[in-house]
């Protein structure tokens, strides 16, 4: 999760976040050199004496129409790949179901039977010793490790929006409509979200922890709670 004073992203806990956070980079890479040459040729002109000599007008048209669309398919292409990897949903592991409510969540384990449960954010004078303050929930989503998860989002009441930054998810939940996303944990661990939506005056006290746990433990976990 993030720390105290963080500029940058939260550690990468999905492939799908780790790609995100490489075009990150690339893209800020790209924006660093344009204002680079920018800056060169602004220094450059307020420093050096003018000159009455010219470079013919078909060179330089030919270099300002050039450089731009090369600059535009450096970020068009890698961001398309990212797209359509963050689209692509073929036969998942395991479907789950988010439905935001004022203002709390409630899960379904479509691949189950009677598997639901609501998650509402501890209050803080509940907290136990050593948990985060505003992120814990009394129920948390539990998947299985190295599986890949749908998620199936969705509001029963206004917007809401279903996001785990460290997974590299963000869907809106929108009444009487069906967002679907997608992430896999390659290794057990805990990860934090909110609601991203200013869906009213307790939008921040909807909390989303995903645990990501062996396929053994999630199925122990199933069993007891669908029993």
């Amino acid at each position: 999760m993030a720390n105290h004073s963080q500029f940058g992203f939260q550690d990468a806990s999905s492939p799908i976040m780790e790609e995100l956070m490489q075009f990150h980079d690339h893209a800020l890479m790209v924006a660093l050199a344009i204002c680079s040459l920018v800056l060169y040729l602004l220094a450059l002109m307020l420093t050096e004496k003018l000159s009455s000599s010219t470079v013919d007008a078909q060179e330089i048209e030919l270099v300002w129409t050039i450089l731009p669309a090369a600059v535009l398919i450096m970020l068009a292409l890698p961001s398309l790949r990212i797209l359509y990897m963050m689209d692509e949903i073929n036969e998942p592991d395991l479907t789950l179901k988010a439905i935001g409510h004022q203002w709390y969540w409630t899960y379904e384990y479509t691949d189950f039977k009677d598997l639901t449960f609501d998650s509402y954010m501890i209050p803080t004078s509940d907290l136990p010793l050593g948990h985060f303050r505003l992120l814990e929930v009394d129920h948390r989503v539990i998947v299985p490790t190295d599986s890949k998860v749908r998620v199936i989002v969705t509001a029963d009441d206004v917007l809401h929006s279903w996001a785990v930054p460290s997974l590299g998810v963000k869907t809106d939940a929108i009444p009487g409509r069906l967002n679907q996303t997608s992430f896999l944990t390659p290794r057990p661990g805990i990860y934090y979200g909110q609601c991203s939506e200013i869906c009213g005056a307790n939008h921040s006290f909807m909390p989303i922890v995903v645990e990501s746990t062996p396929l053994a433990n999630f199925e122990n976990w199933s069993s007891l709670l669908s029993s």
